[in-house]
């Protein structure tokens, strides 16, 4: 299991190689997110698609195919995790909570290019890294 913070999905509609990551091991990895990391996605699309001037139609229906292969976590499994991830990230970014209460709820790491996870308690990968992690016995 591995959770994905809103910048790896972006990246996965943005590029290729997150999204080829995510498809290559979608079948021996589940992928996690909290329901909110898909509406923090579909927020900060449109103005990115717009100053890099591509067309948001094709890059809306790539996360529309992301959500076939990361799962969406119901608030009600990580709610409770709150005060233990929100004590973690602190005023780093109280937006990314609810991705440290999934790695929290499922015990496993994050997948992200954010800063703001490095040590809070939780194993972090990031996209140059992460198939050491998809290919390790412990995934």
């Amino acid at each position: 299991m591995l959770v994905l913070d809103a910048n790896i999905l972006i990246r996965a509609v943005l590029g290729s190689k997150v999204l080829r990551l995510l498809t290559e091991y979608s079948g021996k990895v589940l992928f996690l997110a909290p329901d909110s990391v898909f509406d923090e996605a579909r927020e900060h699309l449109p103005a990115i698609l717009e100053k890099r001037g591509i067309p948001p139609g094709p890059a809306l229906e790539t996360l529309s195919y992301l959500a076939a292969l990361v799962q969406s976590v119901d608030r009600d499994t990580w709610q409770v995790y709150e005060s233990p991830a929100r004590a973690r990230i602190g005023a780093r970014d109280e937006d990314d909570w609810p991705v440290l209460a999934v790695a929290l709820a499922f015990n496993c790491p994050i997948w992200t290019e954010d800063n703001d996870f490095f040590g809070c308690g939780v194993a972090t990968w990031t996209t140059g890294k992460i198939e050491l992690y998809l290919n390790s016995p412990n995934c």
